[in-house]
């Protein structure tokens, strides 16, 4: 398989496989899949050999549509006797489509992901059991509800059991789907109208879990040795306007800094606009978040920026990215950039590459303009032609290849902290850089590294 992750272990009962395209927001929710069906005693194991084959899509672009629908197809051609459920974006954008793919039993949209193992019951997927119904929601009973309350002695009561990591059946550990750091999706949807983007209409409207739920997860995660989990969302900045009373994402990071886990905190990818001062201190100032930011550009021509609807303006985000470089002078910062939007000129193009040449960006994600049906941006005139659209993606991919390598000889020879990860000869630093360890480590443990030019990469 290409493009795509699937996770593959191995205990008991009928066996599963899940593959997962696209965000961190759907890996978040895979490995909430795959720890549920853990949990209920069923085996995970590569696509070829499973029972049940889950694909959970993503329709970004139509290179992702492409790729989801080529996967279904691959694991149909090398396993027919899997039975496919789709689910995601390209499914929910899509269902007819994708349900009509060789080996889909059933397409479950974004809507109802978290309650997947709920809809599907009527297939009797896993007929054998395990030791769960196959009829349970993802979110566990707790989600949506306060924190567990405290006992008459003073402690927590027991919190409540589901798919979280101390099911009674046994939950996941460090290293399910061959992660060491755990991804939580606090929020998902957006109500934002950004004029290229399909996503608002795939995930509806903005919906945060609750902050007690998502302490009590947090709390459950660090119990069984998670020590780097990732805060992910559709719209992470969002977090909080929908609940009752409203909250924030600086809200939540100040509640999870005050709860004093044994683990340590990234955050997903944050929109400019959400990038508060509130939030730049609190990952700037509290020891539990790692030094290291996503804060997607998209463009730096300020008339492209208009038409793709972002509410910000180079001097905006410029400001923004200046500012988290002082408060965090190691920290990586990642961003994303859009090449050949509808109307981009040469002269719209030279303004990313004049602005990324001096950039105090790390990382860069270059996404080729690609028209997604039912957009504002699907009707714009001015279409740049495929290979205008491939060269100026060429070019801002060198831009970014310079700023990483910028970035990881800025950081030869210091010391960083770093968690291993995989057979424990490679560690992730607090700054996102992958760098080799001598072997014999265990994974999942903090260390103190020395970075070298030649052993370090940006993850």
């Amino acid at each position: 398989m290409s493009g795509e992750r699937w996770a593959g272990h191995g205990v008991a009962d009928m066996s599963f496989s899940v593959v997962t395209f696209g965000c961190r927001v759907n890996q978040a929710e895979s490995l909430r899949l795959e720890a549920a069906l853990l949990a209920r005693g069923h085996e995970a194991v590569n696509p070829e050999r499973a029972d049940v084959v889950f694909v959970n899509t993503c329709s970004v672009t139509a290179t992702a549509d492409q790729g989801t629908r080529q996967a279904i197809r691959r694991v149909h051609r090398l396993n027919p006797a899997a039975r496919i459920v789709a689910t995601g974006c390209h499914a929910t954008r899509d269902p007819s489509q994708v349900g009509a793919l060789p080996g889909v039993v059933a397409v479950v949209p974004n809507g109802r992901k978290d309650e997947l193992l709920e809809d599907v019951r009527p297939l009797r997927l896993f007929a054998r059991g395990g030791c769960g119904a196959d009829g349970a929601s993802l979110t566990g009973p707790d989600d949506g509800h306060a924190r567990p309350s405290t006992d008459a002695a003073g402690g927590n009561a027991e919190p409540a059991t589901g798919s979280l990591p101390n099911d009674p059946c046994g939950g996941p550990i460090p290293g399910i789907g061959a992660r060491t750091a755990w991804t939580l999706r606090v929020q998902t949807g957006c109500d934002e109208r950004c004029s290229y983007c399909i996503v608002p209409a795939t995930r509806g409207p903005s919906r945060s879990r609750p902050i007690g739920s998502l302490l009590a997860e947090l709390d459950r995660l660090a119990g069984v040795g998670y020590k780097v989990v990732t805060l992910t969302g559709v719209h992470l900045g969002s977090f909080g306007r929908d609940l009752a009373p409203g909250s924030s994402l600086a809200t939540l990071l100040a509640a999870i800094a005050r709860e004093g886990l044994p683990m340590r905190f990234r955050l997903g990818s944050l929109e400019p606009m959400d990038a508060t001062p509130e939030v730049v201190d609190l990952v700037a100032g509290e020891s539990c978040f790692l030094p290291h930011l996503h804060l997607p550009l998209q463009h730096a021509s300020d008339r492209v920026l208009a038409s793709m609807r972002r509410p910000y303006r180079l001097a905006d985000y410029s400001r923004l990215v200046n500012e988290v470089r002082r408060r965090l002078p190691d920290a990586a910062i990642g961003s994303d950039v859009i090449a050949g939007f509808p109307g981009e000129t040469d002269a719209d193009h030279r303004e990313v590459l004049a602005y990324l040449h001096d950039a105090p960006l790390t990382h860069l994600h270059v996404f080729p303009y690609s028209e997604r049906p039912g957009t504002e941006a699907a009707r714009l005139s001015g279409r740049v032609p495929g290979p205008v659209v491939r060269g100026r993606a060429a070019e801002l991919r060198a831009a970014g290849r310079r700023l990483s390598e910028r970035f990881r000889r800025s950081q030869a020879g210091t010391w960083r902290q770093g968690l291993t990860i995989e057979d424990g000869s490679v560690a992730v630093t607090d700054n996102y850089l992958r760098v080799r360890v001598a072997a014999g480590l265990p994974r999942n443990r903090w260390l103190t590294v020395q970075v070298t030019v030649a052993a370090s990469v940006l993850v």
